[in-house]
């Protein structure tokens, strides 16, 4: 149990102590998630207590779905809508993260339509979502990723609209890693986001008829084949988001490139070992990660001419974002 929970559970009233919830936040993120935590030390400092928020509120409700049995995760999900209907409302809010949360959706401007579809997304966790072809899970990775990412900006002020699109790929393509890398754990959870189409050209379309059992042995060659379609699509995405580095301010993109870098070399270990879903979880070293820090932060220095530019032309000004990007086919990269 987080942080964060613990508090709710004990029901310690910190509901108007700032510094408190702010505290629970970035125990979470340095908690839960260690790649996330490295890049956010990369932000300026307002930034990376916002990025904090987003974070533990995001996974106090990823943790809210797949925590619960399956029996009560509908109950969960109306819970975390009542929540955020209070966020957005009126209301008092008495739990110290709602609050910072609240205090952060005001503050940036941030669209109701993002954590809804988050919130959405986990639905389709909680319901045990198919997934037959490939729109169908990049819908998915747009809910659950690409919004996280869309608040980003709104949190480090990022409003070009071609700028936007290229943060909804990042996401798309940090929860395809996702899927290509948790294939055994989802499994567990009876879960399975590899595409039925997919899996059915590669020949392990019968696959999703054995969950609730022990995988089968003999179709980890097929799903190895699958996870390295899926990677190839997830290095498309990386590749799109890459183009939007620049939109960034410095330190923003010294911080996105770093998560990037680190989430995409997950892809690299996964290869390594020849996409075999049940070789273990790949995992990047820390060594690996130091490394990436420094590559991302010569890639960023190696765009300050352009910004220094852009900066004298007037053209550098970050503003909140004006436009809501929604999932569509037009999203989906080629």
């Amino acid at each position: 149990m987080s942080a964060l929970a613990e508090t709710r559970e004990v029901g310690v009233a910190v509901s108007g102590d700032a510094a408190v919830a702010l505290e629970l936040c970035r125990a979470s993120i340095q908690t839960h998630s260690k790649s996330f935590a490295l890049a956010s030390k990369l932000l300026p400092p307002r930034s990376r207590d916002d990025a904090a928020v987003l974070y533990a509120w995001c996974r106090a409700a990823d943790d809210a779905i797949d925590e619960s049995p399956p029996a009560q995760q509908s109950q969960e999900l109306a819970r975390l809508r009542s929540e955020l209907e209070t966020v957005y409302g009126n209301q008092p809010v008495a739990d110290p993260l709602l609050s910072a949360f609240r205090e952060l959706l005001e503050r940036c401007s941030i669209p109701r339509h993002y954590p809804s579809e988050l919130l959405a997304g986990m639905a389709m966790d909680a319901k045990a979502q198919n997934y037959p072809d490939v729109p169908t899970l990049m819908g998915y990775c747009y809910r659950v990723a690409s919004t996280v990412g869309l608040m980003m900006c709104h949190v480090i002020g990022l409003g070009r609209e071609q700028a936007m699109r290229h943060a909804a790929h990042l996401g798309m393509a940090m929860q395809l890693t996702n899927v290509c890398r948790d294939v055994m754990e989802d499994w567990q959870r009876e879960r399975l986001y590899l595409p039925d189409s997919l899996l059915e050209r590669h020949g392990a379309g019968r696959l999703r008829s054995h969950l609730g059992g022990e995988f089968p042995r003999e179709l980890r060659a097929a799903c190895a084949a699958t996870v390295g379609e899926l990677l190839d699509m997830a290095d498309r995405y990386y590749r799109s988001a890459d183009r939007g580095m620049r939109d960034l301010p410095w330190r923003a993109a010294f911080g996105v490139r770093t998560a990037r870098l680190v989430y995409a070399d997950i892809g690299r270990v996964l290869r390594k070992a020849g996409c075999d879903v049940g070789a273990g979880r790949a995992i990047v070293s820390k060594p690996r990660k130091l490394f990436l820090v420094m590559r991302a932060g010569l890639e960023a220095l190696g765009e300050l001419p352009g910004r220094l530019l852009r900066t004298l032309s007037g053209r550098s000004r970050y503003t909140s974002p004006s436009t809501r990007v929604e999932f569509s086919h037009d999203i989906l990269c080629s």
